[in-house]
């Protein structure tokens, strides 16, 4: 049988370590682009999204990878994360990751430093996946060929029309399950959810995220209401940070309606101590934030021995390959905002066909490439 560094091209070029390309440098930018309208959800307001995009190179072979972040994590990368990764093993990954976890101890692990973090370490499964020339889903060992969505947007900016022609639109296109925001204005999400089941109809089924915007005695009495419309999914009814909140919930919730959270994981423990908590149905983690693929599959493996499952939050692009690998994963979010953003700036970013995103085979690493002159015109980095 080939060893790894038998099987990777020879046209690669670069230098080598024992045999094995490295990686020789690595491009960062950052892209901020304008939302078509304004948008919030229960807690917080928008009108622009900043894509961070990491290119390490091996020789001729370039890697992409990303996060949704701020400009300040395109600085980091630049400043310490790309001289730290300079010069490793381009197929030592994990070696990678554990370099640049060490290299920011004194900066501290979650928000900004986490999803810089991400950003390269997505790459770098990338340019590994590209250097043996297959997808990443492949590289990774592959439990399916494709992986569930659900519609997510539902935007608390948006008018009961907006909300129906999104929503019923998704449910038209053969999308099983759609999301909306509520939590901004309690006393009109009931009313909110009553039209969001008329326009997608009795079978989609029907998710609803408060982004913590709720107290208990507040979220459970909006459970019960939103339980005569089959609410299956209340994401993050009271804020993640209060584990035995979410509990009472998910203990509490009327049957048939799964507590979730867990987006805004930043390291291993998080995910952790959220598990030992008991205090979700469906655990969420985010590759962008949490520090990447490499982090990713430990929560992944995480959820396997709790049985509990694995919902990927947002960057349905990014999120494809790793949830295909997951045996626990049941499904990844298609955010309205994101999907917009992939399809702006990466060729070959993913179609839904009945409700599901399914990898190229033909197409290696995470089958992305950005659109560069596209993208310049977002450039801010």
């Amino acid at each position: 049988m080939a060893s790894l560094l038998e099987m990777l091209p020879r046209s690669s070029g670069g230098a080598r370590t024992h045999g094995a390309p490295v990686v020789d440098a690595i491009d960062v930018g950052a892209y901020t682009i304008p939302t078509e309208t304004p948008e919030s959800d229960g807690t917080l307001g928008w009108r622009r999204t900043t894509i961070v995009v990491v290119e390490p190179r091996a020789g001729d072979v370039r890697g992409v990878g990303y996060t949704y972040a701020d400009t300040a994590t395109a600085a980091l990368v630049r400043d310490l994360l790309a001289g730290v990764v300079r010069g490793v093993d381009a197929t030592a990954v994990p070696a990678a990751w554990a370099r640049m976890v060490h290299a920011i101890r004194n900066l501290g692990r979650p928000g900004i430093v986490s999803t810089a973090i991400a950003a390269v370490d997505n790459a770098l499964w990338d340019l590994k996946a590209r250097l043996l020339g297959v997808p990443l889903a492949t590289l990774l060992g592959a439990a399916r060929d494709a992986v569930a969505i659900y519609g997510s947007g539902g935007f608390t900016s948006e008018s009961p029309a907006e909300l129906e022609r999104q929503l019923g639109g998704w449910a038209d296109a053969g999308i099983a399950r759609v999301k909306m925001k509520i939590g901004r204005r309690p006393a009109d999400d009931v009313e909110r959810v009553r039209i969001a089941r008329a326009a997608i109809g009795p079978t989609t089924e029907l998710f609803v995220d408060a982004n913590g915007a709720y107290d208990r005695k507040q979220a459970l009495a909006q459970a019960e209401a939103f339980a005569r419309y089959d609410v299956a999914w209340f994401e993050e009814p009271v804020t993640s940070d209060d584990l035995p909140g979410l509990r009472l919930l998910r203990d509490r919730a009327p049957a048939g309606m799964a507590i979730a959270a867990g987006e805004y994981g930043y390291d291993l423990g998080y995910f952790a101590r959220m598990l030992d908590a008991e205090a979700v149905d469906v655990l969420q983690a985010d590759a962008t934030r949490c520090g990447g693929v490499s982090e990713f599959l430990r929560v992944g493996a995480l959820c396997a021995a709790r049985h509990v499952p694995l919902s990927a939050h947002t960057a349905p692009a990014l999120h494809l390959h790793p949830c295909c690998a997951l045996e626990p994963v049941r499904h990844v979010e298609w955010f309205a905002d994101h999907v917009r953003i992939e399809r702006m700036l990466f060729d070959g970013a993913p179609v839904p066909a009945g409700g599901t995103i399914a990898f190229d085979p033909t197409r290696p690493g995470l089958g992305l490439e950005l659109k560069r002159r596209d993208a310049d015109r977002y450039r801010v980095f």
